[in-house]
């Protein structure tokens, strides 16, 4: 259970991103910030001076959280059961723009996903994508978070991420569900 939108001082010094703008900061033992979602395991977070930051999943503890479901890293015996294609599918479906609700495969910012598979089990993933804006600030922090998160999974050994703005993204490429969720239907 998150503790959404109430007061929670720190519990320990921990990192964090500033949002829109990605710029890597600090936050200290018994600061004061409210949670405002938990989403694709990030901890999106405003502090007492209105700024909006993300906190990592892995640093649950510092806001006296548990590590969220999509935070936690996935076994060997789930990728056998379930696939590295699927796997990289819901691990892409855990990346959100922290601006807005919805994960960026919803969005329709994933163009292209591919997994080439090696007989040595050491997989690549080539990703094509976009962002909602060309000069968001998350852009590279997004990339990061995508390449990060599919480098967690088991048999992947390399993970290439291009950012595109051909074609540009528009609201047409979110799927219905996006649409549903933001109230655009």
């Amino acid at each position: 259970m998150f503790n959404n939108g109430m007061e929670i001082s720190l519990m320990r010094d921990c990192e964090a991103i500033m949002i829109p703008d990605g710029i890597p900061i600090s936050l200290y033992h018994g600061d004061t910030v409210h949670i405002t979602q938990v989403l694709g395991g990030m901890f999106t977070v405003v502090t007492n001076d209105g700024s909006m930051i993300r906190i990592d999943g892995r640093d649950a503890d510092a806001l006296g959280q548990t590590i969220p479901e999509e935070a936690k890293p996935i076994s060997d015996s789930e990728l056998a059961t379930v696939g590295i294609e699927e796997l990289v599918q819901r691990q892409l479906q855990t990346c959100y723009d922290p601006e807005i609700p919805v994960n960026i495969v919803e969005l329709g910012l994933v163009y292209e996903c591919q997994v080439f598979a090696a007989p040595d089990c050491k997989n690549t993933v080539r990703i094509q994508m976009t962002l909602t804006a060309p000069g968001c600030g998350m852009g590279e922090v997004l990339k990061q978070d995508v390449e990060r998160k599919l480098l967690a999974l088991p048999s992947i050994a390399s993970v290439e991420v291009e950012l595109v703005f051909d074609p540009a993204w528009e609201q047409s490429m979110m799927s219905e569900a996006a649409r549903l969720q933001l109230g655009m239907l």
